[in-house]
Protein backbone atom coordinates (compact mmCIF):
# COMPACT_ATOMS: atom_id res chain seq x y z
CA UNK A 1 0.00 0.00 0.00
CA UNK A 2 1.30 3.42 -0.71
CA UNK A 3 2.06 5.89 2.31
CA UNK A 4 -1.15 7.75 1.18
CA UNK A 5 -3.28 4.77 1.57
CA UNK A 6 -6.79 5.74 3.76
CA UNK A 7 -6.45 9.34 2.14
CA UNK A 8 -10.06 10.14 0.12
CA UNK A 9 -9.82 12.66 -2.40
CA UNK A 10 -13.26 14.22 -4.80
CA UNK A 11 -12.12 15.21 -8.13
CA UNK A 12 -14.13 17.76 -10.03
CA UNK A 13 -13.70 16.54 -13.30
CA UNK A 14 -11.48 18.52 -15.22
CA UNK A 15 -8.56 19.02 -17.99
CA UNK A 16 -4.66 19.38 -17.77
CA UNK A 17 -3.08 20.00 -14.43
CA UNK A 18 -6.18 19.23 -11.90
CA UNK A 19 -5.77 15.32 -13.55
CA UNK A 20 -2.33 15.13 -13.30
CA UNK A 21 -2.49 15.99 -9.20
CA UNK A 22 -5.49 13.53 -8.59
CA UNK A 23 -3.10 10.93 -10.68
CA UNK A 24 0.00 11.81 -8.51
CA UNK A 25 -2.35 10.95 -5.14
CA UNK A 26 -3.94 7.94 -6.24
CA UNK A 27 -0.04 6.97 -7.24
CA UNK A 28 0.93 6.78 -3.93
CA UNK A 29 -2.39 4.83 -2.70
CA UNK A 30 -4.74 7.65 -2.26
CA UNK A 31 -8.59 6.32 -2.93
CA UNK A 32 -9.86 9.36 -5.71
CA UNK A 33 -13.52 9.64 -6.88
CA UNK A 34 -14.18 11.76 -9.85
CA UNK A 35 -17.18 13.36 -10.68
CA UNK A 36 -18.00 13.62 -14.17
CA UNK A 37 -20.46 14.95 -16.12
CA UNK A 38 -23.27 13.54 -17.87
CA UNK A 39 -22.07 14.87 -21.14
CA UNK A 40 -18.24 16.11 -22.10
CA UNK A 41 -17.26 19.42 -21.59
CA UNK A 42 -16.12 19.26 -24.80
CA UNK A 43 -12.50 20.89 -23.20
CA UNK A 44 -9.14 19.36 -23.48
CA UNK A 45 -7.91 16.85 -26.34
CA UNK A 46 -10.52 13.92 -26.38
CA UNK A 47 -8.64 10.85 -25.67
CA UNK A 48 -9.89 6.85 -25.69
CA UNK A 49 -10.38 5.89 -22.14
CA UNK A 50 -7.30 3.29 -22.12
CA UNK A 51 -5.20 5.86 -23.38
CA UNK A 52 -5.70 8.44 -20.39
CA UNK A 53 -2.80 7.93 -18.46
CA UNK A 54 -3.32 10.77 -16.15
CA UNK A 55 -6.60 9.26 -15.45
CA UNK A 56 -5.18 6.44 -13.90
CA UNK A 57 -6.48 4.59 -10.61
CA UNK A 58 -9.61 6.20 -9.94
CA UNK A 59 -13.25 5.63 -9.77
CA UNK A 60 -16.33 7.84 -11.61
CA UNK A 61 -19.21 8.65 -10.65
CA UNK A 62 -21.08 10.70 -13.59
CA UNK A 63 -23.51 13.67 -12.12
CA UNK A 64 -25.48 16.26 -13.12
CA UNK A 65 -24.83 19.10 -11.42
CA UNK A 66 -27.01 21.54 -12.75
CA UNK A 67 -29.60 19.44 -11.22
CA UNK A 68 -30.90 19.80 -6.78
CA UNK A 69 -30.24 16.32 -6.58
CA UNK A 70 -26.83 15.99 -8.71
CA UNK A 71 -25.24 18.37 -6.23
CA UNK A 72 -26.83 17.01 -2.74
CA UNK A 73 -25.09 13.77 -4.22
CA UNK A 74 -22.21 15.31 -4.75
CA UNK A 75 -21.85 17.07 -1.90
CA UNK A 76 -22.84 13.54 0.48
CA UNK A 77 -19.50 12.42 -1.53
CA UNK A 78 -17.52 15.21 -0.71
CA UNK A 79 -18.95 15.11 3.30
CA UNK A 80 -16.57 11.90 3.54
CA UNK A 81 -13.50 13.10 1.70
CA UNK A 82 -10.31 14.32 3.17
CA UNK A 83 -9.66 16.84 -0.27
CA UNK A 84 -11.31 17.83 -2.74
CA UNK A 85 -9.94 19.03 -6.43
CA UNK A 86 -11.28 21.58 -8.16
CA UNK A 87 -10.10 22.94 -11.44
CA UNK A 88 -12.63 25.43 -13.42
CA UNK A 89 -12.81 28.80 -13.61
CA UNK A 90 -13.54 31.01 -10.47
CA UNK A 91 -17.16 31.76 -9.27
CA UNK A 92 -18.16 28.43 -11.12
CA UNK A 93 -18.09 25.81 -8.05
CA UNK A 94 -19.63 28.65 -6.29
CA UNK A 95 -22.26 28.90 -8.70
CA UNK A 96 -23.37 25.09 -8.39
CA UNK A 97 -23.08 25.28 -4.42
CA UNK A 98 -20.00 23.59 -4.38
CA UNK A 99 -17.62 26.32 -3.27
CA UNK A 100 -15.52 26.44 -0.37
CA UNK A 101 -18.21 28.01 2.15
CA UNK A 102 -20.21 25.52 0.76
CA UNK A 103 -18.40 22.65 1.11
CA UNK A 104 -16.55 23.60 4.85
CA UNK A 105 -19.81 24.43 5.97
CA UNK A 106 -20.61 20.70 6.18
CA UNK A 107 -17.01 19.38 6.47
CA UNK A 108 -14.88 21.66 8.35
CA UNK A 109 -11.88 19.64 7.76
CA UNK A 110 -11.71 19.46 3.96
CA UNK A 111 -8.93 20.59 2.32
CA UNK A 112 -10.25 22.58 -0.69
CA UNK A 113 -7.81 22.38 -3.66
CA UNK A 114 -8.05 25.03 -6.52
CA UNK A 115 -6.27 24.90 -9.67
CA UNK A 116 -6.44 27.70 -12.18
CA UNK A 117 -3.93 29.35 -14.65
CA UNK A 118 -4.14 32.49 -13.51
CA UNK A 119 -5.46 32.02 -9.42
CA UNK A 120 -8.71 32.75 -8.31
CA UNK A 121 -7.88 36.99 -8.20
CA UNK A 122 -6.63 39.17 -10.12
CA UNK A 123 -7.99 41.06 -13.69
CA UNK A 124 -7.09 37.85 -15.62
CA UNK A 125 -8.79 35.79 -12.95
CA UNK A 126 -11.87 34.79 -15.52
CA UNK A 127 -9.91 34.72 -18.74
CA UNK A 128 -9.73 31.48 -20.61
CA UNK A 129 -5.99 29.93 -21.45
CA UNK A 130 -3.72 26.64 -22.01
CA UNK A 131 0.09 26.07 -20.38
CA UNK A 132 1.12 27.74 -23.27
CA UNK A 133 -0.45 31.10 -22.18
CA UNK A 134 0.22 30.83 -18.30
CA UNK A 135 4.14 30.36 -18.81
CA UNK A 136 4.47 33.30 -21.50
CA UNK A 137 2.90 35.62 -18.85
CA UNK A 138 5.57 34.32 -16.27
CA UNK A 139 8.64 34.93 -18.72
CA UNK A 140 9.49 30.83 -19.03
CA UNK A 141 8.02 30.84 -22.35
CA UNK A 142 10.34 33.75 -23.20
CA UNK A 143 13.57 32.10 -22.25
CA UNK A 144 13.26 28.98 -24.14
CA UNK A 145 14.05 28.74 -28.11
CA UNK A 146 17.15 28.84 -30.43
CA UNK A 147 19.12 32.10 -30.71
CA UNK A 148 18.84 34.91 -33.26
CA UNK A 149 19.37 33.77 -36.66
CA UNK A 150 18.66 30.20 -36.01
CA UNK A 151 15.13 29.34 -34.68
CA UNK A 152 14.61 32.31 -32.47
CA UNK A 153 10.77 31.85 -31.87
CA UNK A 154 9.80 30.73 -28.51
CA UNK A 155 9.62 27.35 -28.32
CA UNK A 156 6.59 25.49 -26.06
CA UNK A 157 8.53 23.12 -23.79
CA UNK A 158 5.09 21.09 -24.20
CA UNK A 159 2.86 21.64 -21.18
CA UNK A 160 5.57 20.31 -18.98
CA UNK A 161 5.86 23.83 -17.22
CA UNK A 162 2.54 25.21 -17.03
CA UNK A 163 0.16 22.74 -16.46
CA UNK A 164 2.42 19.86 -14.97
CA UNK A 165 5.58 21.75 -13.47
CA UNK A 166 4.20 25.09 -11.90
CA UNK A 167 0.07 23.37 -11.71
CA UNK A 168 -0.17 19.57 -10.34
CA UNK A 169 3.10 19.67 -8.53
CA UNK A 170 2.20 22.54 -6.59
CA UNK A 171 -1.30 21.74 -6.32
CA UNK A 172 -0.45 18.32 -4.72
CA UNK A 173 2.48 20.22 -2.80
CA UNK A 174 0.15 22.71 -1.45
CA UNK A 175 -2.88 20.32 -0.82
CA UNK A 176 -0.56 17.62 1.18
CA UNK A 177 0.92 20.95 3.14
CA UNK A 178 -2.68 22.13 4.07
CA UNK A 179 -3.26 17.83 5.60
CA UNK A 180 -0.09 18.33 7.62
CA UNK A 181 -1.10 21.91 9.21
CA UNK A 182 -4.48 20.20 9.60
CA UNK A 183 -3.14 17.45 11.78
CA UNK A 184 -2.88 21.08 14.24
CA UNK A 185 -5.37 22.83 13.77
CA UNK A 186 -8.27 20.24 12.99
CA UNK A 187 -9.48 22.67 10.06
CA UNK A 188 -9.39 22.76 6.20
CA UNK A 189 -8.53 25.62 4.12
CA UNK A 190 -8.28 26.58 0.69
CA UNK A 191 -5.41 25.85 -1.53
CA UNK A 192 -5.42 28.53 -4.34
CA UNK A 193 -2.68 27.02 -6.74
CA UNK A 194 -2.13 29.34 -9.58
CA UNK A 195 -0.24 27.93 -12.92
CA UNK A 196 1.74 31.60 -12.90
CA UNK A 197 2.43 31.59 -9.61
CA UNK A 198 3.84 27.80 -9.48
CA UNK A 199 5.88 28.60 -12.86
CA UNK A 200 7.01 31.84 -11.44
CA UNK A 201 8.33 30.23 -8.42
CA UNK A 202 10.49 27.65 -10.99
CA UNK A 203 12.27 30.49 -11.96
CA UNK A 204 13.23 31.27 -8.88
CA UNK A 205 16.82 30.54 -9.72
CA UNK A 206 16.97 32.37 -13.00
CA UNK A 207 15.22 35.65 -11.11
CA UNK A 208 18.49 35.26 -9.23
CA UNK A 209 21.33 34.88 -11.87
CA UNK A 210 19.22 37.75 -13.36
CA UNK A 211 19.38 40.21 -10.85
CA UNK A 212 23.25 39.31 -10.49
CA UNK A 213 23.91 40.03 -13.74
CA UNK A 214 24.77 36.23 -14.60
CA UNK A 215 21.72 36.08 -17.19
CA UNK A 216 20.67 38.21 -20.36
CA UNK A 217 16.92 38.19 -20.08
CA UNK A 218 16.85 39.77 -23.09
CA UNK A 219 17.67 36.92 -25.76
CA UNK A 220 17.55 32.97 -25.81
CA UNK A 221 20.14 30.57 -26.51
CA UNK A 222 22.44 33.12 -24.87
CA UNK A 223 23.12 31.59 -21.31
CA UNK A 224 24.42 29.03 -19.48
CA UNK A 225 21.18 26.61 -19.30
CA UNK A 226 19.51 28.00 -22.20
CA UNK A 227 21.68 26.46 -25.07
CA UNK A 228 24.27 29.16 -25.19
CA UNK A 229 26.75 27.85 -23.50
CA UNK A 230 28.48 24.76 -26.21
CA UNK A 231 29.22 22.76 -23.15
CA UNK A 232 25.49 22.73 -22.29
CA UNK A 233 23.41 22.03 -25.64
CA UNK A 234 22.53 19.85 -27.98
CA UNK A 235 24.06 17.96 -31.27
CA UNK A 236 23.48 16.50 -34.72
CA UNK A 237 25.16 12.91 -35.07
CA UNK A 238 26.16 11.79 -38.22
CA UNK A 239 22.74 9.71 -38.39
CA UNK A 240 20.21 12.47 -37.71
CA UNK A 241 20.19 11.26 -34.29
CA UNK A 242 21.18 13.95 -31.47
CA UNK A 243 22.98 14.08 -28.51
CA UNK A 244 22.66 16.29 -25.07
CA UNK A 245 26.13 17.60 -23.56
CA UNK A 246 25.87 18.71 -20.14
CA UNK A 247 29.39 18.84 -19.51
CA UNK A 248 29.19 21.85 -17.01
CA UNK A 249 32.03 21.65 -14.57
CA UNK A 250 35.78 22.14 -15.94
CA UNK A 251 36.60 18.42 -14.80
CA UNK A 252 33.29 16.75 -16.48
CA UNK A 253 34.20 19.26 -19.73
CA UNK A 254 38.14 17.70 -19.67
CA UNK A 255 37.01 14.24 -19.51
CA UNK A 256 34.42 15.06 -22.45
CA UNK A 257 37.05 16.90 -24.72
CA UNK A 258 39.86 14.14 -23.90
CA UNK A 259 36.94 11.55 -25.07
CA UNK A 260 36.35 13.36 -28.24
CA UNK A 261 39.72 14.41 -29.27
CA UNK A 262 38.63 18.55 -28.72
CA UNK A 263 41.66 20.92 -28.43
CA UNK A 264 43.19 22.10 -25.15
CA UNK A 265 42.95 25.48 -25.55
CA UNK A 266 39.12 25.13 -25.09
CA UNK A 267 39.30 23.32 -22.10
CA UNK A 268 41.83 26.24 -20.48
CA UNK A 269 39.60 28.48 -21.41
CA UNK A 270 35.96 26.72 -20.78
CA UNK A 271 34.36 30.10 -19.77
CA UNK A 272 35.53 32.64 -22.27
CA UNK A 273 32.67 33.91 -24.00
CA UNK A 274 34.66 34.90 -27.02
CA UNK A 275 35.59 31.22 -27.30
CA UNK A 276 32.19 29.74 -27.49
CA UNK A 277 31.46 30.32 -30.91
CA UNK A 278 34.22 28.92 -31.95
CA UNK A 279 34.06 26.02 -29.73
CA UNK A 280 30.69 25.15 -30.70
CA UNK A 281 31.41 25.13 -34.38
CA UNK A 282 34.59 22.48 -33.31
CA UNK A 283 32.25 20.07 -31.35
CA UNK A 284 29.57 20.07 -33.58
CA UNK A 285 32.23 19.05 -36.62
CA UNK A 286 33.65 16.12 -33.92
CA UNK A 287 30.17 14.72 -33.03
CA UNK A 288 28.74 14.97 -36.62
CA UNK A 289 31.34 12.56 -38.24
CA UNK A 290 29.84 9.31 -35.69
CA UNK A 291 26.08 8.09 -35.43
CA UNK A 292 24.52 9.25 -32.17
CA UNK A 293 24.93 5.37 -31.01
CA UNK A 294 28.66 4.57 -31.07
CA UNK A 295 28.90 8.52 -29.56
CA UNK A 296 26.54 6.91 -26.80
CA UNK A 297 28.54 3.54 -26.12
CA UNK A 298 31.94 5.78 -26.13
CA UNK A 299 30.40 8.23 -22.91
CA UNK A 300 28.70 5.15 -21.18
CA UNK A 301 30.12 5.04 -17.99
CA UNK A 302 32.08 8.61 -18.08
CA UNK A 303 31.69 11.76 -16.71
CA UNK A 304 31.52 14.09 -19.76
CA UNK A 305 27.49 14.37 -19.07
CA UNK A 306 26.75 13.16 -22.44
CA UNK A 307 23.60 11.08 -23.37
CA UNK A 308 21.65 10.52 -26.31
CA UNK A 309 18.36 12.53 -26.54
CA UNK A 310 16.21 9.20 -26.66
CA UNK A 311 12.35 9.45 -28.14
CA UNK A 312 9.56 8.59 -25.74
CA UNK A 313 9.26 5.32 -27.28
CA UNK A 314 13.31 4.37 -26.90
CA UNK A 315 13.34 6.04 -23.46
CA UNK A 316 10.89 3.09 -22.21
CA UNK A 317 13.61 0.38 -23.35
CA UNK A 318 16.95 2.24 -21.97
CA UNK A 319 18.88 0.09 -19.27
CA UNK A 320 18.50 2.13 -16.68
CA UNK A 321 14.65 2.63 -17.36
CA UNK A 322 14.57 -0.80 -17.60
CA UNK A 323 16.56 -2.28 -14.46
CA UNK A 324 14.41 0.18 -12.25
CA UNK A 325 11.02 -0.96 -13.81
CA UNK A 326 10.16 3.24 -14.44
CA UNK A 327 7.64 2.05 -16.91
CA UNK A 328 4.93 -0.57 -16.27
CA UNK A 329 1.94 -1.45 -18.64
CA UNK A 330 -1.56 -1.28 -18.11
CA UNK A 331 -3.99 -2.91 -20.22
CA UNK A 332 -1.56 -3.16 -22.92
CA UNK A 333 -0.28 0.58 -23.05
CA UNK A 334 3.27 1.56 -21.25
CA UNK A 335 3.01 4.26 -19.03
CA UNK A 336 5.43 5.98 -16.75
CA UNK A 337 4.76 3.83 -12.97
CA UNK A 338 4.39 5.73 -10.04
CA UNK A 339 6.85 8.04 -8.22
CA UNK A 340 8.69 8.69 -5.82
CA UNK A 341 9.81 5.47 -4.43
CA UNK A 342 9.52 4.03 -0.99
CA UNK A 343 11.23 2.14 1.23
CA UNK A 344 8.19 0.57 3.09
CA UNK A 345 5.09 2.18 1.90
CA UNK A 346 4.86 0.82 -2.06
CA UNK A 347 2.43 1.63 -4.24
CA UNK A 348 0.11 -0.97 -6.10
CA UNK A 349 -0.08 -1.13 -10.37
CA UNK A 350 -2.16 1.96 -11.16
CA UNK A 351 -5.18 0.17 -12.47
CA UNK A 352 -7.02 2.04 -15.95
CA UNK A 353 -8.64 4.88 -16.37
CA UNK A 354 -12.41 4.32 -15.72
CA UNK A 355 -15.20 4.69 -18.21
CA UNK A 356 -16.82 8.46 -16.93
CA UNK A 357 -19.57 7.03 -14.89
CA UNK A 358 -18.62 3.40 -14.73
CA UNK A 359 -19.15 3.48 -10.45
CA UNK A 360 -22.05 5.30 -10.04
CA UNK A 361 -24.28 3.09 -8.50
CA UNK A 362 -21.42 1.60 -6.01
CA UNK A 363 -20.32 4.97 -5.28
CA UNK A 364 -24.19 6.15 -4.20
CA UNK A 365 -24.44 3.52 -2.56
CA UNK A 366 -21.32 3.88 -0.35
CA UNK A 367 -22.53 8.02 0.12
CA UNK A 368 -25.88 5.90 1.95
CA UNK A 369 -28.71 5.63 -1.16
CA UNK A 370 -30.78 3.06 -1.28
CA UNK A 371 -31.36 1.16 -4.06
CA UNK A 372 -34.94 2.70 -4.99
CA UNK A 373 -32.89 6.46 -4.37
CA UNK A 374 -30.05 4.94 -6.89
CA UNK A 375 -33.25 4.52 -9.84
CA UNK A 376 -34.81 7.69 -9.48
CA UNK A 377 -31.42 9.65 -9.90
CA UNK A 378 -30.61 7.21 -12.51
CA UNK A 379 -33.96 7.37 -14.52
CA UNK A 380 -34.36 11.46 -14.02
CA UNK A 381 -31.01 12.05 -15.96
CA UNK A 382 -29.67 13.25 -12.28
CA UNK A 383 -26.84 10.45 -12.26
CA UNK A 384 -25.89 8.20 -14.94
CA UNK A 385 -24.35 4.60 -14.74
CA UNK A 386 -22.28 3.38 -17.46
CA UNK A 387 -21.18 -0.16 -18.39
CA UNK A 388 -18.09 -1.55 -19.47
CA UNK A 389 -18.40 -3.28 -22.81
Amino acid sequence: MGPLHGLRVIELASIGPGPMCAMLLADLGAEVVRIDRIEPSGLGVPVQTRFDVPGRSRRSIALDLKSDAGREAARRLIGSADVLIEGWRPGVAERLGLGPEDCHARHPGLVYGRMTGYGQTGPLAQTAGHDINYIALTGALHAIGGHDGQAGAPVPPLNLVGDYGGGALYLAFGVLAALYERQRSGRGQVVDAAMVDGVGSLLALFHGLAAGGQWDVSRRAANLLDGGAPFYATYETADGGWLAVGALEPKFFAELAQLVGLGARFVQRQYDRRLWPEMREALAAILRSRPRDEWAALFEGSDACVTPVLSMTEATQHPQAQQRQSFVDVDGVTQPAPTPRFGRSRPGTPRPAPLIGQHTRELLAEAGYSETEIATLLAGGSARQTMPA
